[in-house]
């Protein structure tokens, strides 16, 4: 089992910049790749980026490319989203979650364990 928790989401203006945390307990979480979801009111959840289970294979959506940033520190079991630049269509409930394929992937079905989430508001 791993556990998942989001953190650093909140109300913010057009423009700025929000860094959301996902803190990881149970299995070992450097065998997993880690993907961060959203999913806007009125519409289904979609993939936002994944990060392989060493960091070195990102993969951006291409509405976040330029403006959101994924990371993680394996000794922290922590995984991170610095969303910069934020505009109004990103407003939605940010969630990450953990995959045993190490590349990552964009399937959301293809993720086992998954975070509570944690609201992203941008106002214009």
């Amino acid at each position: 089992q791993v556990q998942l928790v989001e953190s650093g989401g909140g109300l913010v203006q057009a423009g700025g910049s929000l860094r959301l945390s996902c803190a990881a307990s149970g299995r070992t979480f450097s065998s997993y790749a880690m993907g961060w979801f959203r999913r806007a009111p009125g519409k289904e959840r979609e993939f936002v980026v994944s990060i392989s289970w060493s960091g070195a294979t990102t993969d951006y959506a291409d509405s976040v490319k330029g403006r959101f940033t994924i990371s993680r520190d394996n000794a922290k079991n922590t995984v991170y989203l610095q969303i910069n630049n934020l505009k109004p269509e990103d407003t939605a409930v940010y969630y990450c979650a953990a995959t045993p394929i190490i590349i990552g992937t964009r399937d959301v079905y293809a993720y086992d364990y998954w975070g509570q989430g944690t609201q992203v508001t941008v106002s214009s």
